[in-house]
């Protein structure tokens, strides 16, 4: 019978539990190699599921507080332009209408100043050529000058140059006053168009006043009572407000003087056959005054000769 030695069986169970140790071991390695094999065979044969799950979790979408962000600065963005594309429009506007209101005013004082330095008179027929004037809130100018080719509405009367014109402050739209222009030709009356219809120069006037300068007094007079007579100087003042609501407080006004450099033709000027130094024809002669003066040149009592005589 044979006697084991304890040693070389406790040797041989230490290696046989070794043994079973690393068999577990090796199957347990195994098996997750092939778990391993199994899912790279999966990725492999199912490329887009794989590629679908990667994008899945890489792009994040939006979320509801975030869009709402989003709309509300688009829409201060949106409201910032507006608000700046108003702003560029009202300001245009509003130099627009200061340039016309200008330019409208500069008409109407050059269109008085021209008629002014144009303006006649004759003392022989004053009851055509009177020198009319009226201040105060229904206030008029009329007088006859020739006028050029350039003044307002000068085609409407062709060739008819001398015309009494007429400026005046009359009522217009929206309870406002505006100046107006009228025009007739000397020895006709106005007729229904221009009396209904008058070229409207400026509208929102608050005040149209005129001044006269009086040689006697050496001063500014604001009535002008010798209507057979042209005064020497002549200011006037207009007052223009923007719009009908502030037509009482005027935000623009104008002053100008003009010197008229006519004066009115005296009777004994235009008399025809008139010569200086003689009575015109049918005065009685005066006593001590010589009825046949002559001519420069020729003693007095020569007998004249009718061809001499030129019309002055």
């Amino acid at each position: 019978m044979k006697v084991q030695n304890p040693k070389s069986a406790e040797g041989a169970r230490v290696e046989g539990r070794g043994s079973s140790e690393s068999l577990r071991t090796l199957s347990h390695l195994t098996f997750r190699g092939s778990r391993f094999t199994h899912h790279a065979s999966g990725i492999t044969k199912s490329p887009f599921r794989h590629s679908s799950f990667v994008i899945r979790h890489s792009s994040p979408a939006f979320t509801l507080i975030e869009i709402l962000i989003a709309i509300g600065i688009l829409g201060m963005v949106l409201t910032a332009i507006f608000s700046s594309w108003t702003a560029i429009l009202r300001a245009s506007r509003v130099g627009l209408d200061a340039a016309a209101a200008v330019q409208r005013s500069r008409i109407v004082m050059r269109t008085i100043e021209d008629s002014l330095l144009c303006a006649q008179s004759f003392g022989l027929n004053q009851r055509y050529y009177g020198f009319m004037v009226k201040n105060g809130s229904e206030a008029s100018l009329s007088f006859v000058a020739r006028l050029p080719d350039s003044f307002p509405r000068n085609r409407k009367f062709g060739d008819l140059h001398v015309r009494r014109v007429t400026f005046s402050i009359e009522s217009g739209a929206e309870s406002s006053r505006q100046l107006v222009l009228r025009q007739n030709p000397l020895l006709m009356d106005l007729d229904k168009d221009e009396n209904e219809h008058p070229l409207v120069l400026a509208k929102y006037v608050s005040e149209f006043q005129m001044e006269f300068w009086d040689t006697r007094a050496a001063d500014w007079v604001d009535e002008w009572k010798q209507t057979n007579q042209l005064p020497k100087l002549v200011k006037f003042s207009l007052k223009l407000a923007d719009n009908a609501h502030s037509a009482r407080r005027a935000e623009q006004e104008m002053v100008r003087i003009v010197h008229l450099p006519a004066t009115t033709v005296q009777p004994g000027w235009q008399l025809p056959m008139g010569i200086p130094g003689r009575p015109a024809p049918g005065t009685p002669p005066q006593p001590g005054v010589n009825p046949n003066p002559g001519f420069p040149g020729q003693p007095p009592g020569t007998p004249l000769n009718p061809r001499q005589i030129r019309p002055q």
